[in-house]
């Protein structure tokens, strides 16, 4: 059974303080004194803005793994290769360790938006879900949730994407959102002022968003970028300016984990699909710390450059990563 849940408070739990720098603690301390003069919904974003970012040091910025053996020959044994590629993707990134502390609390965001199959390609594998999952634990995760703003009705995306069979099996709870819990929430942006978020993302030590890449009839592609809209409601009204949204809601989010799952891919009829015709096996999924990098290697997944898509053209132009993903400290992996 899927659990619902429904977080009553929106306070940075105690547990990420572990994770901050003492200029960081600091900066929590001012806040926390002035929280009544600036409002609860301001102090949670001034809050988790002060997330720890990652230091890439001498690791890779961006790890791309493809697979190099033979043909999958059914369904079955292409989610297989889907767990063994972001095993070693993760790896070669410098392993979970790198991004999860002992005792976090983690989110794993995938796309559960439809009522497809993992074959429709409409939704994260389930293979990479229970991986991360596995990887997490690995690392020291105290708790390890899974779950989506589904698009459609959550009690048929859910089980379609057979994504919490798979999360459960690694031991994380998977969770349905409360559609009337979500917060006004002050994100600051150069469009989007303020959003209707989910405080169970915003609560995590760690977020790592986990998108497919696939085709969007508007956005033209949905990647990592585009996988944060499912952290608010009233998403309709983002469809008027999608990628200066996307930039604020991208800003605000400050990724520090990204995966996309190439696996398959919808390059047509998205975001829902539904035909098989439309999906083609890619069997490539990718790692990094830059999400503007990730997206525009999506959008070569998709047989398009990343110029065409609009928010990979203004998240670059925000200072929020590379479009040249090539330019930066990348490892390339031949996996069989």
């Amino acid at each position: 059974m899927i659990r619902f849940l429904a977080f009553l408070s929106v306070t940075p739990k105690s547990e990420t303080m572990s994770m901050h720098t003492r200029r960081d603690f600091l900066v929590h301390s001012a806040a926390a004194a002035g929280a009544v003069a600036l409002g609860a919904d301001r102090l949670l974003a001034q809050s988790y803005a002060g997330a720890t970012q990652i230091d890439a040091g001498k690791l890779p910025e961006m790890t791309i793994a493809r697979w190099a053996g033979p043909a999958a020959a059914d369904a079955a044994a292409t989610d297989k290769i889907a767990a063994k590629l972001i095993e070693k993707a993760i790896e070669a990134l410098g392993g979970m360790g790198r991004f999860v502390h002992s005792g976090d609390v983690v989110w794993v965001k995938p796309n559960i938006g439809w009522d497809r199959t993992p074959e429709q390609a409409a939704n994260t594998n389930p293979e990479i879900v229970a991986a991360v999952v596995r990887m997490c634990f690995a690392a020291g995760a105290k708790k390890v949730r899974v779950g989506d703003n589904s698009c459609d009705l959550p009690g048929k995306c859910y089980p379609a994407s057979r994504i919490p069979e798979a999360a459960k099996r690694e031991g994380a709870e998977v969770l349905l959102l409360d559609r009337n819990r979500t917060r006004e929430v002050v994100i600051g942006g150069q469009r989007v002022k303020r959003l209707p978020l989910f405080p169970e993302f915003l609560e995590a030590d760690l977020l790592i968003n986990v998108p497919i890449v696939k085709d969007h009839v508007l956005s033209r592609a949905t990647l990592c970028m585009k996988n944060y809209m499912g952290v608010m409601e009233k998403r309709n009204t983002f469809h008027q300016a999608i990628p200066d949204c996307l930039v604020d809601l991208t800003r605000f989010m400050k990724p520090r984990l990204c995966i996309l799952d190439g696996v398959r891919v919808l390059k047509a009829h998205g975001p829902k699909g539904g035909n098989l015709a439309d999906v083609v096996i890619k069997n490539t999924v990718a790692a990094g710390i830059d999400i503007v990098a990730l997206d525009a290697l999506g959008a070569e997944l998709l047989g398009r450059k990343p110029t065409d898509i609009g928010s990979v053209v203004a998240g670059q132009k925000a200072g929020l990563g590379k479009m040249d993903y090539r330019s930066l400290a990348l490892k390339e992996l031949a996996v069989s």
